[in-house]
C-alpha cells in the first residue's frame, strides 16, 4: 500500500512540474516574440492623447515615405523695434571653418569674461576717500599736471596747453572740494542771464569782459546782457537765410567761445553749440559757460585733431577768436574743413578795433587765397563778417592743378581716426557716395537712420537699421522708466553726459520726452565710433579714453549715466578711478544712473559710499534673476 502511494505522488509530482513548465515556456514565447509592439513613442503619445490605443501584435509598419527635400531657406528674422522678428534680413552661404574659428572665439571670450567677472565678485572694501586740498578746486587733472607741461620750453605751437594726463599711479586719488557757499544752480532758461558768483568766485572774469560789456557782478550773482549776440545772429540769418537754424543748421561749433553767449543764444532757435576754448587763453570761461546751461568743453587747437568726427558740424564761427588760420600753411583751417559738414558754413567775425585796419587787410587776402584752394565759396561778406560756404562733393578739389597746396588727403587717410592724432596739411576727402552730406531736416534728422550708419566699423550689417531703431526704442523705455520712477522732470537737469553713447539713443529720448536739457554723448576709445552717427543724427559727442580724465571743469553736469560702461573699463583700467573722475566732474545735488552686471554693481556701490554719495539699487528691467542691476546714486550738497 505504501509502495502505491509513494508511486501516484512521484507521478504526479512529475505531471505538476511538467505543466508548470510548459507554462512557462509558454509565457516566454508570448513576452519575447519577434512581432512587433507599441513602440516607446507610442506610449508619449497615448500620454498625451486619451483616446489612442494601444494594439499588441500589430503587423509591421509600412516603410517611411521617401524624406521630401525641405525649400532652401533664404531668410530669417531678426528682432526689429517692436521686438518682432522681421524677414528682411538675407542670410547667405557660410564657411564652416569660420564658424569652428567662431565658437572658438567666443568659448575664449566667455573664459575671460567669466575670469574678470569672478575676479569682480570678490568686493573689495574701500575706507571713505579724502576731500582734496583746495587749492584744488578747479583741477582738471590732463591740463594742470606741472610737471608734464615744465617739460616744454617753448608754446611756439602750443603742446603745452594740450593734454598731458598724469602717469598711473600719479592720478587723482581724492575728492575735489567745492567753493564755500556753493549753492545748487540756477534751473534753465534764467541760468543763461545769471549765475550764483559763489559757484565760480572768479572776479576776473568781469575784468577780462569789461570792454564787451558781456559780464558784470551784481551782488552775489554773475550777470550776462547777452542782448547783442540776438541782433548778431539775425544779421547771419539775414546774410545767408539758407543757414536757416534750426532746420538746416542744427549742429554749430563755437571756437574760441569765450562765455559762449553765441550758443546760448542758439539755444532759443533749435541749434546745440558746441562751444570749445583752450584754457590757457580763456581761463574759467568754459566753466562760466557750462554754469549757465550751454554745452562747452575745453579744447587746445594746436597740433592734434579735435575729438569729433569728419562732418559734424552744420556751421563752425569764429569771433575774435585768436586764431591765426593761415599759419603753418593753413593747418588749422584745414582741420576745420574736416569737421565742416559738406555744403556747412564757415563763419568768420573781425570786429573793429581789434586789430588795426592794414593788418586786417593782409589777413583779409591771406584768407581770401586759403579758402580759395580749399574750393570755399564767399557767399557774403557785411562789414567785418565774412560767410563761406564748403562744397558738397570733389568735384573742384579733382579740378585743381595737381600742383596747388595744399593736396587732397591720401585715400587711406581716415578723417574720423582722431583720438591722438597729429594735425594734417591736407584737404579731408568728402566721400564719393554723398556720406554725411545728404541729411535730413531738424527734426525729422533725429529719428532717421542715417547713412555712415554703414560705415561705422562692427560686426552686423544688412541689420543695422533694425539695430538702430530698437536700440532707439529700448532707450526710450528705459528713460521714460527713469521719468517715472525717479520724478526726472522735478530734477531741474540741464547737463547731461552719456558715458557710453552708442547712437545716442538716450540724448534722443530726453529731447522726445521733452526734458529740458543738452547731452555729451561719450563715445569710449575701446568700442565702435559712432560719433558720425551721433551728429547725423543732430546730437553732440566726443571721444574719450575713460582710463584718462576728461577735459572739463568740476562740478560741470547734473547727470551722469554709464550703461554697460564698467564691465568693459575694467578690463583695461581702474574702475575706482573712473568714478573718482565722475565725483569731479558732477555737480553736487547731481545723480548717476549705473547699469551693469550685478558683479560690477557690488564693487561700484562700495566706491560709491566711500566717496560720500547716497545709493540705491534696483533690479533692470528684465526682472530679479537677470545679471544686470541699476545703481542709482545722488551726490548731495
Amino acid at each position: 500500500m505504501k509502495a502505491m502511494f509513494a508511486s501516484s505522488s512521484s507521478t504526479f509530482i512529475k505531471i505538476t512540474a511538467f505543466s508548470l513548465l510548459s507554462f512557462s515556456l509558454f509565457f516566454l514565447f508570448k513576452r519575447f516574440s519577434f512581432y512587433p509592439t507599441t513602440t516607446t513613442q507610442n506610449h508619449h503619445l497615448s500620454f498625451f492623447n486619451s483616446t489612442a490605443t494601444i494594439t499588441h501584435f500589430a503587423p509591421p509598419p509600412p516603410p517611411p515615405p521617401a524624406a521630401v527635400a525641405a525649400a532652401v531657406v533664404e531668410r530669417t528674422g531678426i528682432i526689429n523695434e517692436m521686438g518682432f522678428m522681421t524677414d528682411d534680413f538675407i542670410v547667405g552661404e557660410f564657411d564652416e571653418g569660420l564658424i569652428q574659428s567662431v565658437v572658438v572665439n567666443v568659448n575664449s571670450s566667455s573664459n575671460e569674461k567669466e575670469k574678470s567677472e569672478n575676479d569682480v565678485t570678490k568686493v573689495v572694501k574701500f575706507e571713505r576717500f579724502r576731500v582734496c586740498d583746495e587749492s584744488m578746486m578747479d583741477y582738471i587733472p590732463c591740463l594742470d599736471n606741472v610737471e608734464a607741461i615744465s617739460r616744454f620750453k617753448s608754446s611756439e605751437k602750443g603742446e603745452k596747453y594740450e593734454r598731458h594726463c598724469p602717469e598711473n599711479g600719479k592720478g587723482l586719488d581724492c575728492l575735489v572740494p567745492w567753493p564755500k557757499g556753493y549753492k545748487l544752480r540756477i534751473p534753465w532758461p534764467k541760468s543763461r542771464d545769471q549765475v550764483w558768483f559763489d559757484n565760480v568766485p572768479h572776479t576776473h572774469l568781469v575784468d577780462d569782459n569789461r570792454d564787451q560789456n558781456r559780464i558784470s557782478r551784481k551782488d552775489n550773482k554773475f550777470i550776462f546782457p547777452g542782448g547783442g549776440a540776438d541782433r548778431y545772429l539775425d544779421q547771419i540769418s539775414k546774410m545767408v537765410p539758407e543757414i536757416a537754424f534750426g532746420l538746416h543748421t542744427r549742429v554749430a561749433l563755437d571756437i574760441g567761445s569765450g562765455i559762449a553767449s553765441f550758443g546760448a543764444y542758439l539755444m532759443e532757435r533749435n541749434v546745440t553749440t558746441l562751444s570749445i576754448a583752450p584754457k590757457n587763453v580763456h581761463e574759467n570761461h568754459i566753466q562760466i559757460a557750462l554754469e549757465r546751461g550751454v554745452p562747452a568743453m575745453i579744447a587746445a587747437f594746436r597740433t592734434r585733431r579735435l575729438p569729433y568726427p569728419s562732418q559734424a558740424f552744420d556751421l563752425i564761427h569764429c569771433s575774435k577768436c585768436r586764431v591765426s588760420w593761415t599759419s603753418d600753411d593753413g593747418i588749422l583751417l584745414l582741420e576745420a574743413n574736416r569737421m565742416l559738414r559738406a555744403g556747412g558754413y564757415f563763419v568768420l567775425a573781425e570786429q573793429p578795433g581789434y586789430k588795426h585796419e592794414d593788418k586786417l587787410l593782409e589777413q583779409w587776402k591771406e584768407m581770401e587765397d586759403l579758402t580759395g584752394k580749399l574750393c570755399w565759396e564767399l557767399v557774403k561778406k557785411e562789414g567785418y563778417i565774412a560767410i563761406w560756404q564748403k562744397p558738397h562733393n570733389n568735384s573742384c578739389y579733382l579740378n585743381r592743378d595737381p600742383a596747388v597746396k595744399p593736396s587732397l588727403c591720401e585715400t587711406n587717410d581716415s578723417p574720423d581716426d582722431i583720438w591722438n592724432v597729429n594735425l594734417k596739411a591736407c584737404i579731408t576727402r568728402l566721400p564719393e557716395n554723398g556720406y554725411g552730406g545728404n541729411i535730413t531736416k531738424w527734426p525729422a534728422r533725429l529719428h532717421s537712420p542715417p547713412d555712415r550708419l554703414f560705415s561705422i566699423q562692427m560686426d552686423a550689417y544688412s541689420s543695422r537699421r533694425e539695430l538702430y531703431k530698437a536700440d532707439s526704442k529700448y532707450l526710450n523705455d528705459i528713460v521714460s522708466g527713469y521719468i517715472g520712477a525717479f520724478h526726472v522732470r522735478d530734477m531741474n537737469l540741464r547737463n547731461v553726459m552719456d558715458m557710453k553713447a552708442g547712437y545716442g539713443g538716450f540724448a534722443a529720448a530726453l529731447i522726445d520726452l521733452k526734458i529740458d536739457c543738452w547731452v555729451m554723448n561719450v563715445v569710449p576709445v575701446s568700442g565702435s565710433n559712432t560719433l558720425p552717427v551721433i551728429y547725423d543724427r543732430g546730437l553732440i559727442g566726443v571721444m574719450h579714453d575713460w582710463c584718462k580724465p576728461f577735459d572739463t571743469y568740476p562740478r560741470t553736469y547734473d547727470l551722469l549715466n554709464a550703461a554697460g560702461l564698467f564691465s568693459v573699463e575694467q578690463r583695461r583700467c581702474n574702475i575706482s578711478n573712473i568714478m573718482l573722475e565722475m565725483d569731479r566732474i558732477l555737480r553736487p545735488g547731481g545723480r548717476v544712473y549705473i547699469r551693469d552686471t550685478t558683479a560690477v554693481i557690488d564693487q561700484l556701490q562700495e566706491i560709491a559710499k566711500a566717496m560720500g554719495w547716497v545709493t540705491f539699487m534696483f533690479d533692470s528691467g528684465e526682472g530679479p534673476h537677470s545679471n544686470w542691476k541699476l545703481l542709482t546714486c545722488e551726490k548731495r550738497l
